[in-house]
């Protein structure tokens, strides 16, 4: 295709919302040409399953919930009144706490004020917070942001590590719709051990997201939390960046979370429309849907070219993969649909991965993030005669998005003014409701997860096992026993499973397991006692 070609198409298809400050530009993905016509009746029943579900109607007939994170930024569109005052409340709450806090109103039980945040969660619950925290930090923000999202003991200590004595001016966030996630729950208590260590109040220094009731909530008010903000269950994690779960840590940092709201009501309303060449969410969905042959057959790769949108591809991976991986469809055939999401940030993927992009296997498209404003203008400077490391940065992703076309690769690219609170929820909303569109074009349910609740009770399942294999060395202690051994001792037959737990309870000293192997060895050959 010549350049001549090119810019035809481009025209074609460039999308662009001088109010959103935003372009969308779909013209490298290779659509049929009957392609958005062919769409079209698809399109419109998704705009209609949409409007459906924006009114109310139960999204997750699995657990009889509704979806509504599109009401967080606009609670005139909630269903009942009691709704709408909720979130309308919760959001002056979050941001009348997050005064008091800056202005030493809400105090910590021995430092003259909090400076720094603890939020402690996984998944939806920290990649969120995390995202916006990185995207929108300055080193002039409110307060400094520290995470633990994950069970890692060694990341915990790491985190505790950097904090150090400073943990008697933070306030720890624990966010938990259910209360029960033992990531979180771990996190939580580590914390509180750490705290009680230097001779503090946990609950003096502790804030809670979670569901009323829940054994989050009950812990919270026994252990009298300095506050509690809800978590509502028609909000799903991977869609709660804009509800308490997001909000109050973004606020405690002093972003501009009315800003993000804006910007996503925004984007709503853009995405809202039933015209689909003027809807920025459909043109994504109906992209992915060219690209992947509707059935996932290729990868999303995110190239940011831009450092503060370095985590927005882990916060993709997910919203799209949560959303999207799913082995039936709603009619309950079989599918095994998904889009796989990775990335990292331009121009570092010049030295990574783009080399495998342009010459190796077909198997992904692109989306190209373009940022046009570089940086504060009173701060321009020359790398060379007339050219900036700004223009450095543009060069090489022009370069790229030209030298994929040439491979014969597809891509799409969202460019932008600037980096600020309003086109972070933009971006958020943007991507929330395109997943949404691509699920009804392919007929699943994207508001479900059956396989994350299997991985979960696969994993109770081994740690009750943990438990009968401790019990099983204790009552023969100091005695020699092989993986065989104990799963017979524990009443298994899976040995597979009982010598992973076994290796790992031998590697951490403490726990009263050790393991016994002759030089040169098979690893199978070990044998493990207790004492």
């Amino acid at each position: 295709m010549t350049d001549k070609d090119l810019y035809a198409r481009f025209r074609e298809h460039l999308f662009h919302d001088a109010e959103l400050g935003l372009s969308l530009d779909v013209s490298r993905i290779r659509f049929a040409t009957d392609f958005f016509a062919a769409m079209e009746p698809r399109m419109q029943a998704a705009f209609a399953a949409m409007a459906a579900l924006e009114a109310g109607k139960i999204a997750n007939p699995d657990e009889n919930r509704r979806v509504g994170h599109y009401w967080l930024r606009a609670p005139e569109l909630a269903p009942e009144p009691e709704i709408r005052r909720a979130i309308e409340t919760t959001v002056e709450r979050i941001a009348s706490f997050a005064a008091d806090v800056h202005q030493a109103r809400v105090r910590p039980e021995r430092a003259g004020r909090f400076e720094r945040v603890l939020l402690i969660g996984i998944g939806g619950s920290a990649l969120g917070p995390q995202f916006v925290a990185d995207a929108l930090g300055e080193p002039s923000d409110r307060m400094r942001m520290h995470f633990f999202d994950n069970t890692d003991p060694d990341g915990m200590d790491r985190v505790l590590n950097t904090i150090g004595d400073a943990l008697a001016e933070t306030l720890t966030v624990v966010v938990s719709k259910s209360g029960g996630t033992k990531e979180t729950r771990n996190g939580m208590l580590e914390a509180r051990a750490k705290y009680a260590a230097l001779g503090l109040s946990f609950g003096k220094h502790a804030v809670a997201v979670t569901g009323e009731g829940s054994e989050l909530d009950k812990f919270a008010q026994k252990e009298g939390f300095v506050a509690r903000f809800p978590m509502w269950d028609w909000v799903g994690g991977r869609t709660s960046e804009l509800s308490a779960v997001g909000l109050v840590p973004a606020a405690l940092q002093g972003l501009d979370i009315r800003g993000m709201l804006e910007g996503a009501r925004a984007m709503d309303v853009a995405t809202r429309r039933p015209l689909t060449r003027q809807n920025p969410a459909a043109l994504l969905a109906l992209a992915w849907f060219s690209a992947t042959g509707g059935k996932g057959k290729k990868d999303m790769v995110v190239l940011p070219y831009k450092d503060r949108l370095l985590l927005f591809s882990r916060y993709l991976q997910q919203l799209v993969m949560e959303s999207l991986g799913k082995e039936r469809d709603l009619d309950g055939n079989v599918v095994h649909q998904g889009i796989a999401v990775y990335g990292n940030k331009g121009s570092t993927d010049q030295h990574a991965y783009v080399q495998q992009l342009r010459d190796g296997i077909d198997n992904f498209f692109v989306t190209f993030i373009e940022v046009l404003r570089d940086r504060d203008p009173s701060r321009t400077f020359d790398v060379e005669p007339d050219v900036t490391s700004g223009d450095y940065l543009d060069g090489f992703l022009q370069g790229t998005r030209r030298a994929l076309t040439e491979g014969g690769r597809e891509s799409i690219t969202l460019t932008v003014d600037q980096i600020d609170a309003r086109f972070v929820g933009e971006l958020i909303a943007l991507y929330e409701r395109a997943v949404g569109y691509y699920a009804s074009l392919v007929h699943i349910n994207a508001y479900h997860q059956p396989g994350v609740e299997a991985g979960k009770k696969a994993a109770q399942a081994v740690l009750e096992l943990q438990g009968r294999v401790v019990a099983a060395l204790r009552e023969q202690k100091g005695k020699q026993l092989t993986a065989e051994e104990v799963a017979r001792a524990s009443g298994t037959e899976d040995v597979e499973t009982v010598f992973w737990v076994l290796r790992h309870l031998a590697a951490n000293r403490g726990r009263g397991i050790t393991r016994t192997q002759a030089k040169g060895a098979s690893p199978l050959e070990a044998r493990f006692a207790f004492g």
